[in-house]
């Protein structure tokens, strides 16, 4: 399954620390996570920001991705998030407070 959401005037590391804390209290460990910024193209004044995390269930060699974040955006500007999400390993009572959750927060800043 993949969510795709588009926020306006949201920070893109805000967004990144609060989608980590959130599927974190869900029980999934994370494992690869990282974060870039860049100036914008003519405009030096400005910068975006891409990041990804990556999310797993189990332990050790049993682990096994169940969730990848991917986030790019501007906080002067549009954020994107898109989240992939194996429904085998990632409950769907889980997906469903994440999503409650990000709603909650960001839900104001939502282009619908």
């Amino acid at each position: 399954m993949q969510i795709k959401k588009t926020y306006t005037e949201v920070s893109p590391e805000l967004l990144y620390a609060e989608l980590r804390d959130f599927t974190l209290e869900q029980g999934a460990a994370l494992g690869e996570n990282k974060m870039e910024t860049f100036t914008v193209p003519d405009e030096s004044a400005s910068f975006g920001t891409r990041a990804t995390l990556v999310f797993y269930t189990g332990e050790g060699k049993a682990a096994k991705e169940c969730l990848r974040a991917h986030i790019v955006g501007m906080a002067r500007g549009e954020t994107k998030l898109m989240i992939d999400v194996d429904e085998k390993l990632f409950a769907k009572a889980k997906l469903a407070a994440l999503q409650s959750n990000l709603d909650f927060i960001f839900g104001c800043y939502e282009v619908k």
